[in-house]
């Protein structure tokens, strides 16, 4: 069991999401740094859907009641256990009645806790994914609370050989590569209204910076920028969205739709940000500035491809270290 003594700025509990339901209105909530979420998962021996704890900008503190196997990855919080700076993207063992607690935020907006057993909630719709707008699932639909008390689920073979492995020989002297980029440029895809902007517009979207704005949650992040501009305004039907949609308001500003956007949408989109770049968007905040790149669709499924085997290797080597 985990307590939370203090809750940090957002600090919730989510799987990969909530799929499924859309068709009758329920968001997908979920991570929004997939890439950081299953890394996190594969270091400590779990699959990769176990549910985390997902923390943003101000973590938690977090005091563990029994010896455990944690990993961090994601964004940099400045993780110490009672008092001493503690690594991140590799395998940690924590002593029972230890206190994890991130400081000051030094890179990224978003890092993700894994437990080996994983945080056990009752599942909503097949998820744990806390969406805090709805009040629905993870801890009683909400954010962790300071008092509040967790229970982690049982550990698999693989994660008892990992945490046996380090409580015996000390901590692990490696750690998965990571990148960590300084004002990324997303890349895209056409969306369905591509063309019902000017060309001016269209130049703008590729060529130009735009700022995220204060506006920017969980459910989207607004842009500040260059106005993107329909040849004519006209009214549209509402259509299906999808994580990484870029719509564009009446006024032509951009919005990025991320995991707890809506099911529908009745503004233009104008593109859709690739699969592979939506969890360094998860990482940036208000007042980053981002930059568009116009990819085709066999690039994008070439670069997904690429990162599912980047997992895989990872997933690999990790058994085979600890086999």
């Amino acid at each position: 069991m985990i307590t939370i003594k203090k809750p940090g700025l957002l600090s919730t509990i989510q799987d990969l999401g909530r799929y499924g339901y859309q068709k009758y209105g329920v968001v997908v909530s979920g991570v929004m740094d997939s890439f950081s979420f299953r890394i996190a998962n594969l270091l400590v021996g779990n699959e990769e859907n176990t549910p985390a704890i997902e923390m943003t900008i101000v973590g938690p503190s977090i005091q563990f009641h029994q010896d455990s196997l944690i990993a961090i990855c994601g964004g940099d919080l400045s993780p110490s256990i009672d008092g001493q700076t503690i690594s991140m993207w590799r395998p940690i063992f924590v002593k029972k009645d230890s206190t994890l607690q991130f400081g000051e935020s030094i890179n990224g907006a978003r890092a993700y806790l894994a437990v080996a057993g994983g945080i056990v909630v009752p599942y909503v719709m097949g998820s744990a994914s806390t969406y805090v707008r709805g009040k629905l699932g993870g801890l009683l639909g909400r954010a962790l609370q300071s008092g509040d008390q967790v229970e982690i689920g049982n550990l698999t073979e693989l994660s008892k050989k990992v945490m046996d492995h380090l409580h015996t020989n000390g901590p692990a002297k490696w750690f998965v590569p990571f990148y960590k980029p300084i004002n990324p440029i997303i890349r895209m895809l056409k969306g369905h209204e591509f063309d019902l902007f000017t060309d001016a517009s269209k130049n703008l979207l590729i060529n130009e910076t735009f700022t995220i704005t204060k506006e920017a949650d969980r459910m989207g992040y607004r842009l500040s920028g260059p106005k993107l501009m329909q040849k004519e305004q006209k009214d549209m039907l509402s259509a299906a969205v999808s994580l990484g949609t870029i719509q564009i308001t009446p006024d032509g500003s951009p919005i990025i739709l991320l995991a707890d956007r809506q099911t529908t949408g009745g503004y233009p989109k104008i593109a859709q940000v690739i699969s592979v770049d939506l969890p360094l968007l998860a990482q940036m905040k208000p007042m980053d500035q981002v930059r568009f790149q116009m990819v085709t669709l066999e690039e994008a499924q070439h670069l997904f491809r690429k990162n599912e085997t980047y997992l895989t290797d990872i997933k690999r080597a990790i058994k085979l270290k600890y086999r």
